[in-house]
């Protein structure tokens, strides 16, 4: 279903996002958490693009089956690193053959084992360059909805970290929009404060398409290390740090602090009328079922069934 048409249905969307495994085993405890996590009806899900396409047939693979065998609506990513124009091209017309209706247009990042990699060689420099090109493939109806893809970009709501210069930020993220993207979906954050900022900077900029927040619940340690490295820039509350600190030495507590801290993001989002709120699942149901459970979301939020 097409990004605008999910839009229309549903007052505030709810999305989750997977990403290819690497190993037999995971892909099968992957397929067990996306049936898990099927039961709760998302608005879509997206599907993450290694760094400088290094997953890309996993990514499609994993999109394809999304879409032949559930009922769920797959995004995904595409990122400008180490691709020239042919290489989206054939990305495209696959996912268009496919029945894909919407796209996650990113910058993305080099692979870190790719030493000689040269940005000027990208025929992409910018997201909003991918965004142009994704909307000159829709305007060649090369897809089957008349309206090409559904196109969506990312915010940083605690700035991005590449542009520590906040007006240049909103003016990269208004050229994105002003290039077709139809929503922005954030990066992850742990205070709200941040992501309302956002939202207020995003419309004096003159940004209208709906803006959803990324959740991500801190579920261990080494888990809350990782999104420091692949999250540059997150900031953990003092609030949220002094709690895991405390729950240390017990795995299970240090879980139940961070999915309680998702959640009370997520309730508080709702009170303050979020479009939309996309959970960074890790491939994993467990967390997020018990987030839904814990706001009653499918008793609050009327669920659009396919």
């Amino acid at each position: 279903m097409h990004i605008r048409d999910i839009f229309a249905a549903d007052a505030t969307t709810l999305s989750f996002e997977f990403f290819p495994p690497k190993t037999e085993a995971d892909w099968l405890l992957l397929y067990e958490n996306i049936a898990s996590l099927e039961t709760l009806q998302p608005s879509f899900v997206s599907v993450t693009y290694g760094a400088g396409g290094s997953t890309r047939e996993l990514t499609h693979n994993l999109v394809v089956r999304i879409k032949q065998t559930t009922a769920l609506d797959p995004t995904p990513h595409l990122t400008c690193v180490c691709h020239q124009e042919s290489d989206i091209q054939s990305i495209l017309e696959k996912y268009a053959a496919a029945g894909v209706s919407n796209i996650l247009a990113l910058g993305g990042d080099p692979p870190r084992d790719l030493t000689n990699y040269v940005k000027a060689n990208d025929a992409f420099q910018h997201a909003a360059n991918l965004v142009r090109f994704i909307r000159k493939f829709n305007d060649s109806k090369a897809h089957p909805d008349p309206r090409g893809f559904g196109i969506g970009v990312a915010g940083f709501p605690e700035g991005h970290p590449n542009t520590p210069n906040r007006l240049d930020e909103l003016d990269y993220l208004r050229a994105k929009v002003d290039e077709g993207a139809d929503y922005i979906c954030t990066q992850l954050f742990f205070d709200n404060r941040d992501f309302y900022d956002f939202r207020e900077r995003c419309e004096l900029a003159g940004i209208r398409v709906p803006i959803i927040a990324g959740i991500m619940p801190v579920t261990s340690l080494s888990g809350m290390k990782r999104m420091a490295q692949l999250a540059l820039g997150a900031r953990f509350p003092a609030k949220l740090t002094r709690a895991l600190q405390r729950a240390q030495d017990d795995p299970a507590a240090v879980r139940n602090v961070g999915i309680h801290w998702a959640t009370e993001q997520c309730r508080d989002l709702l009170d303050n009328q979020v479009r939309g709120m996309h959970l960074y699942t890790l491939n994993r149901s467990d967390a997020t079922r018990q987030i839904y459970q814990s706001l009653g979301l499918r008793d609050s939020i009327p669920v659009r069934r396919r």
